[in-house]
């Protein structure tokens, strides 16, 4: 992983870069707060499907960021969670 992370930092040193990973920063965070509701509660993918409704690979592609998903989907898997959503404008 330090491989990766040096890398990255190099990588961030290239204004335009950082532009464009900074701008991804909002789908990266929806990303997170999926897997970490999912796995604080100790869940699977395949557990988050069953109480959720949506697929296990619909799951796995929203954790890996090649999903855009609804917002009634996001109210799904919060709902499955025993969480809210909540969009902010800032």
């Amino acid at each position: 992983m330090t491989d990766y992370r040096e890398f990255l930092k190099k990588q961030l040193d290239d204004p335009e870069f950082k532009a464009e990973y900074d701008a991804l920063e909002p789908e990266f965070a929806l990303m997170r707060a999926i897997m970490d509701a999912r796995i604080e509660q100790g869940l699977t993918q395949q557990k988050l499907s069953e109480l959720s409704g949506i697929s296990q690979a619909d799951i796995s592609r929203l954790e890996g960021g090649t999903a855009n998903p609804s917002l009634k989907t996001m109210q799904r898997i919060a709902a499955a969670l025993g969480k809210t959503v909540q969009i902010k404008f800032v």
